[in-house]
C-alpha cells in the first residue's frame, strides 16, 4: 500500500485521532473512509449536475 505524508493543524489532527480511539480504529482507517465518502458524495453531485444541465439544454433546445 502507497504512503501518504499531509500536514494539518495539529488540533485537527488530535480530533481525528479521538475519534478513531472512540471507533475502535486507526487514523489511517477513519481518514481512507472519509477520503472515499468525499469521493462518493462529489461523484453523486457531479452526476446531478450532468442531468439537470442535460435537462436544461434538452428545454432549450427541444
Amino acid at each position: 500500500m502507497a504512503r501518504v505524508l499531509i500536514s494539518m493543524p495539529e488540533k485537527f489532527l488530535d480530533e481525528i485521532d479521538n475519534v478513531a480511539s472512540n471507533e475502535n480504529r486507526t487514523r489511517s482507517e477513519l481518514i481512507r473512509e472519509a477520503l472515499r465518502t468525499y469521493m462518493y458524495r462529489s461523484q453523486v453531485r457531479n452526476t446531478q449536475r450532468a442531468a439537470s444541465n442535460a435537462e436544461i439544454l434538452d428545454a432549450l433546445l427541444g
